[in-house]
């Protein structure tokens, strides 16, 4: 903002107060010197709340003239100008610091109307509440020092008429910003209803009539109270600015009969008894309207957020029920009891109709049949983790039927009482045909291929023995020399073919689950592989072998994965480094174990721990150690149908490498209690 727009604002407003302190005089009962209203604290307010602290030197001290003007003006001492005036800023910035701090982000352009909310009307009255009683320690406190006498029905009117002129104009002022905003000023009165219309014409009617006959003619009866209902008529049917306006303008009405000495108010002998009376009735009027407004907004946006939001629900749910519908992919929600809350279209195609449960048709891929106890979404529930397997399904006796692989995973927590699986199905049968022609394709190669490698191995051998008892020559030197080419060569073919046939059978051959004693397992590789390096006149590797917990898999692919990587921590070592190797588990919470296989070895390249279990993936393809980059892949494949992760990060206490696999637990997995045991 400009600093002349700033300036032009300041004066503005100080004239506002100035013409609201005039209104007030003019309601000064004559024989009192006490006035019915302050309309110049509420002006005041609104002044200070509506600037914000940017201005606040200029406006505080723009406003400390006005009073020290007016209260001079109309017979106040020095000292006691300066005190009224003390009171006056002191009131206004307590007001406007409130207010801003309990509503911080209802003041800038285009947000959200300070008093929109039942709450906000709340933290209004409070703040008024709270910045006169500040203002009212000083200002009568400063007529007892003037004036040597104490009174308590004139801080009591302090009170209560500043209270309710700052409560009826800042609600006025703060409905009136939304009309101030571009977006607001769309709303006019050529955009009523004519039955809206009717309705505002009828209640400004029936509450002129109903105040004149309250206050206007001279009935003897009380009826000031009653009035009540016309604002509650218009709290309940009408805006909230309306309601407003309606408190302040007939707030007003009850004044000007009060000072003019109709009405009941003005029976009251105690001028001071007139002033709390009649302010109170100006308050409650100001309060009964706008509680019932902001409460009737509040419950109108709930509903319109409620309707929003049930669309949206029912958007969503159909466009979810569009994307299960068109899945390829069979999909249930099954209950403990085995029935479908949900099944999608592609789930009726596997499965077949069957209205309530699972068919009873499944069969393991080796052809038994399923138990019900077997089934996913039951071993989901029991084990509370997800759970993969393929089944077939069968409907007709004699027919092959579709292979399914089959996803069970349990939904968080309890719904209803009551827990939940979720299960997708996906058609496997033409990949599993796939996959078992390729393995047996792969075995017949492989066979194929072994017998002539055999061949050539043979007459490699012959050759060598052979050329050992041939006179020296340099003919004999280069064949010899090519034919242990031709050796190492057969020896790698040999080792890739192995490589290969183990990892289509960690792959595609069937788990024989059972409960496996890793220590068992570990301790007679650990024993072959210090017997090779005796036999071999290597050191022999030092072993540390830590708890070791029992685990459910497969027997053979586990000593396959653990010999897999026990053998890569010997071989990759440093020349001239005895091999350190510990190896130890943790069993975890979640009912899975996880072993660790830690090394001192040459460690694993940056930017080499993930690729390093890709199939045919070297790390260390220029350093002197032999492999088919197939090993590891094995590994993973091994963990991985075992339900399991495999895992790689440096060591922690040096050189090397630390393997981490998890396994499933045995079912009665008692814990090894033997630890740090050495092998040597």
């Amino acid at each position: 903002m400009t600093l002349p727009r700033a300036v032009g604002r300041t004066f503005g407003f100080a004239a506002a107060y100035l013409a609201a302190a005039y209104l007030g005089r003019l309601a000064v009962m004559d024989d009192a010197d006490l006035s019915l209203v302050s309309p110049a604290t509420g002006v005041a307010a609104v002044w200070f709340v509506l600037r914000g602290p940017t201005h606040r030197w200029v406006d505080g001290t723009t406003l400390a003239l006005a009073v020290l003007v007016v209260n001079l003006a109309t017979g106040s001492s020095p000292l006691l100008a300066v005190f009224l005036v003390v009171a006056n800023l002191v009131q206004a910035v307590v007001f406007a610091a409130l207010l801003r701090r309990r509503l911080p982000d209802r003041w800038a352009p285009g947000s959200e109307p300070p008093l929109t909310r039942l709450g906000d009307l709340w933290t209004l009255v409070a703040a008024a509440v709270l910045s006169t009683a500040c203002g009212t320690l000083i200002g009568p406190t400063g007529v007892w020092i003037v004036e040597g006498e104490y009174s308590w029905p004139v801080t009591a009117v302090w009170v209560t008429r500043n209270v309710v002129s700052v409560l009826v104009i800042s609600s006025v002022a703060f409905r009136v910003l939304p009309l101030l905003d571009r977006r607001g000023r769309s709303r006019t009165w050529a955009g009523r209803a004519w039955s809206r219309r009717a309705e505002y014409a009828a209640v400004v009617i029936v509450s002129v009539a109903a105040y004149v006959v309250a206050f206007g003619i001279t009935h003897g009866l009380p009826l000031a109270f009653p009035l009540l209902v016309v604002t509650v008529w218009a709290g309940l049917r009408l805006p909230t600015l309306f309601v407003a306006v309606h408190g302040l303008a007939f707030g007003s009405l009850t004044v000007l009969f009060t000072l003019h000495g109709d009405g009941p108010f003005a029976t009251i002998a105690s001028h001071t008894v007139q002033v709390l009376v009649a302010q109170a009735f100006v308050g409650m009027v100001a309060i009964v309207g706008l509680v019932l407004a902001l409460s009737r907004d509040e419950r109108v946006r709930l509903l319109a957020d409620l309707c929003s939001s049930e669309r949206a629900a029912t958007e969503q749910a159909r466009l979810l029920t569009a994307i299960v519908d068109c899945m390829s992919e069979g999909l249930t929600v099954t209950d403990p009891d085995g029935r479908f809350l949900l099944r999608n279209p592609a789930a009726g195609r596997l499965l077949g109709t069957v209205p309530h449960g699972p068919p009873a048709g499944l069969f393991h891929p080796d052809g038994t049949p399923l138990e019900p106890d077997q089934l996913p979404y039951r071993r989901a529930l029991a084990t509370g983790q997800r759970q993969t397997t393929d089944v077939v399904v069968r409907t007709d006796a004699g027919v092959d039927g579709r292979v399914l692989h089959v996803s069970a995973t349990p939904i968080p927590g309890d719904l209803d009482g009551h827990r939940y699986v979720v299960s997708i199905f996906h058609d496997v049968t033409d990949e599993r045909r796939h996959r078992d022609e390729l393995a047996s394709f792969a075995g017949i190669v492989a066979h194929d291929l072994l017998n002539p490698l055999t061949t050539v191995q043979g007459w490699s051998e012959t050759v060598v023995e052979l050329l050992a008892d041939a006179p020296e020559h340099p003919a004999v030197a280069a064949t010899s020399d090519g034919v242990t080419r031709i050796r190492r060569a057969a020896t790698r073919m040999r080792a890739l073919i192995d490589d290969l046939l183990a990892y289509t059978l960690a792959r595609d051959s069937a788990l024989a689950a059972t409960d496996v004693d890793l220590r068992e397992v570990v301790s007679d590789i650990v024993v072959a592989r210090i017997d090779q390096a005796y036999s071999g006149n290597r050191p022999a590797p030092r072993f540390d072998l830590g708890a070791l917990d029992p685990v459910r898999g497969d027997r053979v692919l586990l000593r396959q994965l653990l010999d897999n990587l026990i053998s890569n921590a010997i071989k990759y070592t440093a020349p001239g480094v005895t091999p350190e190797i510990r190896i130890a588990s943790t069993l975890l919470g979640d009912g899975a174990v996880c072993v660790e296989i830690t090394d001192n070895g040459i460690g694993i390249p940056a930017g080499h721990h993930d690729s390093i279990f890709d199939n045919f993936h070297r790390a260390h393809r220029s350093a002197p150690y032999s492999g088919t980059g197939l090993g590891l892949g094995i590994c993973k494949r091994i963990v991985e149908r075992h339900g399991g992760t495999l895992t790689v990060r440096d060591n922690r206490d040096g050189p090397g490498s630390t393997f981490a696999f998890t396994l499933p637990a045995a079912h009665a997995a008692a814990r090894n209690p033997v630890g740090g045991v050495h092998a040597r």
